[in-house]
């Protein structure tokens, strides 16, 4: 395993180094009071809430766009926009609740949200979103406040799928590109936004500035000089326990619903053995990774849902570390060369990211000591992506964030989801999930549908489409004049939109 001295020690003399740096020195001003500075690692890539799918963009168009519904803390659907009536398995009543006004000035109205969803829906448009919602076959609208759904099969997890931004239909119908000039009737109202930063706008006049620094380091290093106010996630855990050693610097931690998972390709004559499979969920301590890597700030994962979403299974938590059992289940693998005493070898892929590259290593390193030998291919974002969705891989890792529906596991999970239709990278296909998730759609009641929730999650945690690894915990760092910060464990932005900032 690394030496955590040496790291801190090389990561203290590379902070002494760069804080002198040039590069650093003077390139910003620090902000007034009336900027919050927020590091990100890249700027948004889609502010079309029909077209987002990154994680950072559903967070800056929560802050641009009002929504139908939004979620409690056991991630039921609460009322945003709208309240709702279901008035039969497949007919639902919305009523707009308060006016809300588009930054052009136009109020938004049932027409509005009419529009956003019908265009979604257009095959044509591409959206990504759309999966979920075809079975939408008529949208009503009553008057101003009022519109309703028909759907062509029954839904139950319907209102819950509700999520999209609502944008002006004046402007949808305009062809206008809301990528290049987002209207919403958020609390935040678009500025500008080049590859280097994004802008926005509080009803109070603050402007949040989400600023490009891809280089971990240099975004701890502008926030100890005041050149950002804050960052949230994407440190090095080493990082993160320098930031709480500097005295002008606060580290807030939050439980998380971040889902971390390898993911196995069933489609491979290997690792479509079940054997195989069950040896290395065996063989992978997580408890000890979680200490090594993560400081103890994440919790081991079972089901692909936290114990406390409503269709949550307590009873879940991953298989447990158990070398014997591994080296037992590893005899019974058919592979070429095992006769002949060779090490069973199987290739990993994972982004370029240090800590996952880390993560991988250490993976490796266990693996090693029950014969397996784990052969790392790390590629930038883009191409190890394309290769995912692709099903170009042994095994993977990767996480699923902010996690809030169920119907994420008929997106990741279905025999029918396998991509372009899906998400089900590994290619999994059992009949009994598949039935289970078709039961849980129907079900007349929520008791019946989290039942059905947790069986499944048992059933997938049995037959390990993916290995369940932890839930990651949400952490911010901010500079000390930085008051109200708040963080939420699906990981939203929404504190910005009332954090104040002392200066002087």
């Amino acid at each position: 395993m690394p030496n955590p001295i040496k790291r801190r020690s090389l990561l203290k003399s590379s902070l002494g180094l760069l804080a002198v740096s040039p590069f650093l020195s003077g390139c910003e001003r620090p902000s007034q009071a009336n900027q919050i500075l927020v590091g990100v690692t890249t700027r948004p890539r889609m502010l079309d809430p029909r077209r987002a799918t990154d994680a950072l963009s559903s967070r800056v168009n929560r802050l641009l766009y009002r929504q139908l519904i939004d979620f409690n803390e056991r991630s039921e659907p609460v009322p945003d926009l709208a309240d709702w009536q279901q008035l039969s398995t497949q007919h639902y009543r919305f009523t707009l609740r308060e006016e809300s006004v588009f930054k052009h000035g136009k109020p938004l109205n049932a027409e509005d949200v009419a529009a956003t969803y019908q265009s979604m829906l257009e095959v044509s448009f591409g959206s990504p979103h759309r999966g979920p919602l075809k079975h939408i076959a008529r949208i009503d609208v009553i008057n101003d406040k009022t519109l309703e759904f028909h759907l062509s099969e029954p839904d139950s997890l319907f209102v819950g799928r509700l999520t999209l931004g609502i944008l002006p239909k004046d402007l949808i119908e305009a062809g206008h590109d809301f990528t290049d000039r987002p209207f919403g009737s958020g609390q935040a109202e678009f500025i500008e936004m080049n590859e280097q930063r994004l802008v926005l706008r509080r009803p109070d006049q603050v402007e949040l500035h989400f600023i490009v620094v891809k280089d971990a380091m240099v975004r701890v290093l502008k926030l100890q000089k005041g050149e950002l106010d804050c960052l949230q996630n994407d440190l090095s855990p080493e990082l993160v326990n320098y930031c709480e050693s500097q005295p002008g610097l606060v580290v807030t931690w939050q439980k998380g619903t971040s889902y971390s998972y390898i993911g196995f390709n069933f489609d491979d004559p290997l690792l479509s053995q079940a054997a195989l499979r069950e040896a290395i969920a065996y063989t992978i301590d997580r408890q000890q990774i979680i200490e090594a890597i993560f400081n103890g700030q994440a919790r081991l994962a079972g089901g692909l849902l936290v114990p406390e979403h409503w269709a949550g299974n307590s009873e879940l938590s991953g298989w447990p570390h158990n070398l014997d059992k591994a080296r037992a289940l590893i005899a019974q693998v058919d592979y070429l060369g095992k006769d002949e005493g060779k090490p069973l070898v199987l290739s990993y892929k994972t982004s370029s990211d240090p800590t996952r590259i880390r993560l991988a290593t250490l993976y490796q390193a266990q693996l090693k000591r029950v014969g397996i030998d784990l052969q790392i291919q790390s590629y930038d974002w883009g191409t190890f992506y394309s290769d995912i969705v692709q099903g170009r891989f042994q095994m993977f890792g990767l996480a699923w964030v902010g996690i809030k529906s169920p119907d994420i596991f008929q997106y990741v999970f279905a025999s029918d989801a396998i991509p372009p239709n899906g998400a089900n990278r590994g290619r999994y296909r059992s009949e009994q999930a598949d039935q289970i998730i078709q039961q849980a759609v129907q079900a007349d009641s929520v008791e019946e549908q989290a039942a059905l929730y947790q069986q499944l999650q048992a059933h997938l945690q049995q037959t390990l489409p993916i290995l369940p690894l932890w839930y990651e915990n949400q952490y911010a760092v901010t500079q000390r004049h930085l008051q109200g910060y708040q963080l939420f464990a699906d990981g939203r932005l929404d504190s910005l939109l009332w954090v104040q900032k002392k200066v002087g």
